[in-house]
């Protein structure tokens, strides 16, 4: 994941975000046959934000 552009990045937060609205959606009426997913989503959102913020903090060191 850290080899991937900012702007890749950013794209896949945005599309994790979409994510676990529609499965919070589903728990919320009862729908939710996985609900381990939640904590997947949950994670891989961390992750996303982690790797974005080391990104940044590495572009601001170099200029």
């Amino acid at each position: 994941m850290r080899d991937k552009e900012p702007d890749t990045l950013q794209e896949h937060l945005h599309e994790l975000r979409r994510e676990i609205f529609n499965l919070r959606m589903q728990k919320g009426s009862g729908q939710l046959s996985q609900p381990h997913q939640l904590r997947r989503v949950r994670r891989e959102i961390a992750r996303t934000k982690m790797v974005l913020s080391e990104t940044r903090k590495v572009e601001v060191s170099h200029e």
